[in-house]
């Protein structure tokens, strides 16, 4: 996957799309991202925002968004290996992945620390509980990424 900016957008590539793979722009006015199933609730269907995206202040639930829906890949729960167990979950971030974060902790080395899905940790040099920054993501480890700040209290 790369990801570039024009105008404002991230153009991401690399996914296998149904459009034929053509790049997927995703504006910087990106609140949150996350995945949520459709439920059936009498005569309408509905989406669970996670309670981690109310908390951290990304949405106000008295107010009114515009949603994207993005097609999963069909098989996403039964990913194997081929000897037939499941596979190890994937890190949800890249290397030079744009990243908007909330800082929620500080480590033992004074940095800050984001969680993103799955309550995957983001390490932030240099910043401080409450801080929402635009990170690049320099380093990607199976249980830790770092991300470098691009722009400060977004």
């Amino acid at each position: 996957m790369s990801e570039t900016a024009l105008g404002g957008t991230f153009i991401i590539e690399g996914y296998n799309q149904p459009n034929g793979g053509l790049p997927l722009e995703i504006s910087d006015k990106l609140l949150c991202l996350f995945s949520a199933d459709v439920s059936a609730e009498d005569d309408r269907y509905v989406i669970e925002v996670p309670r981690r995206e109310i908390e951290t202040g990304s949405i106000d639930p008295d107010e009114t968004y515009r949603v994207a829906l993005i097609a999963g890949d069909e098989d996403d729960d039964a990913k194997t290996t081929e000897t037939g167990t499941p596979s190890e979950p994937q890190p949800p971030v890249e290397n030079g992945e744009i990243r908007y974060v909330e800082i929620e902790d500080i480590g033992k080395q004074g940095d800050g620390i984001a969680r993103v899905e799955r309550g995957y940790v983001i390490i932030v040099p240099g910043a401080e509980v409450g801080d929402r920054v635009k990170v690049e993501i320099s380093e990607v480890k199976s249980n830790f990424a770092v991300g470098e700040i691009i722009e400060e209290d977004i």
